[in-house]
């Protein structure tokens, strides 16, 4: 099993716990068993070889490569048994051999020195191993910070969500959302930041902890936004007194207070999809206005709009990875055409529907981050629906 994320059976993300990940970087890939095997048999087949070509062509040396190559696939201790093991085995052949006693103490100095820098690589790949080990926990603990895991449950809505960075060895990435329940209902953003990197990630984190404090303070959707278009701002400042370029915010905040309509402040971003009774369609939001971050170059102020929510549907919010993903001859991944297919699918389903979809049609190579919020109606008490979902989720 690699270092870092896998996958499970229903193709979502896990992570494992710091303790696990160091232990496994210090395990090795071939059991003690097999590697006994495989050595005895090269063992024997360089033996065998160096007395079929005699004293004209030496092969026993060519044992030396063996630790070199244990050191990439074992542990420190095996590393060491075979280093031992091959010591011994050209020391044997060469008190058997006719050569001079010079050419004995060669022999036998590097092949000491060889399995002593074989062991010594193995010790080095293990210690960086555990090293990258405690930074991938570092950045775990990170991620529980920026984005919490999902499903999010709230007396409004069931979210859950499907998140994939661009890089594989990343956790987190220019992509951001939240699920915040407040004295006014929950509140929900979803967003892109421009460009990527760590500066993206700064901005991003920016915006999230903006939102988690405005969305249960502030009583308008539009007070939330507003707190977040200083914090993008103040953010901004910092950047360029450190050297680093400002960034913009596409978001999508929604506002749910349990009736049957939802309010939206669209800044910049994708309309959000609507899936109910078998059809989908995006929900038209007119009022759209320019992203976080450059609200000083509009003159147009944010404004709520609202649109229905009925029981049963599905509310689906995506960023660019998802729309503008391309496949190898440079198409557009259909999104729209593919959400028809999936009309009635339950969250859950249409998620593992959207990533399966995705990899396929971009055969692995993404060239941005995707993020997906599926949100669904909480049912009313009394409702035949569970009130909550089962355990597990798409994103971790």
């Amino acid at each position: 099993m690699a270092l870092g994320r896998r996958r499970t059976a229903r193709g979502r993300t896990e992570v494992p716990s710091g303790t696990d990940a160091v232990a496994e970087a210090a395990t090795g890939r071939i059991g003690s068993w097999a590697l006994a095997g495989w050595l005895a048999l090269v063992t024997v087949l360089i033996v065998l070889l160096d007395l079929f070509t005699g004293e004209d062509l030496r092969v026993i040396p060519l044992l030396v490569v063996v630790p070199a190559l244990a050191s990439v696939f074992c542990t420190l201790r095996q590393t060491v048994w075979v280093a031992v093991w091959i010591t011994v085995v050209v020391v044997g052949s060469g008190l058997g051999g006719h050569g001079t006693f010079w050419d004995f103490v060669f022999g036998m100095g590097f092949t000491v020195l060889a399995c002593a820098l074989g062991v010594a690589a193995c010790a080095a790949r293990i210690r960086h191993a555990t090293e990258m080990a405690r930074l991938r926990s570092a950045a775990v603990a990170l991620q529980r910070q920026i984005l919490r895991p999902l499903p999010v449950v709230t007396d409004q809505v069931f979210a859950y969500g499907l998140y994939e960075p661009i890089e594989e060895d990343r956790f987190v990435g220019g992509d951001i959302y939240e699920v915040v329940e407040s004295p006014y209902g929950t509140r929900v953003i979803i967003g892109d930041v421009q460009g990527k990197g760590l500066a993206a990630i700064g901005a991003g984190f920016a915006a999230i902890a903006a939102f988690r404090e405005a969305a249960v303070r502030e009583r308008t959707l539009t007070g939330v936004v507003e707190a977040l278009e200083d914090a993008v701002v103040r953010h901004n400042v910092f950047s360029a007194q450190t050297g680093e370029a400002e960034r913009f915010v596409t978001a999508l905040v929604l506002g749910f207070d349990g009736k049957d309509r939802v309010q939206a402040v669209n800044c910049g971003h994708l309309p959000p999809r609507l899936l109910h009774e078998g059809r989908a369609r995006a929900v038209p939001l007119r009022r759209i206005s320019v992203p976080l971050g450059l609200a000083g170059l509009s003159r147009e102020t944010r404004t709520a709009e609202s649109f229905a929510f009925p029981p049963g549907a599905t509310l689906l919010a995506v960023t660019d990875g998802v729309t503008e993903a391309r496949d190898a001859d440079r198409a557009f991944y259909p999104f729209d055409r593919r959400l028809a297919d999936w009309a009635g699918h339950d969250p859950r389903e249409l998620l593992d529907a959207l990533r399966t979809d995705l990899e396929r049609f971009t055969g692995g190579v993404r060239r941005d981050d995707v993020a997906a919020l599926a949100l669904r109606r909480a049912p009313a008490s009394g409702d035949g629906e569970a009130a909550r979902p089962v355990a597990g989720a798409v994103t971790d």
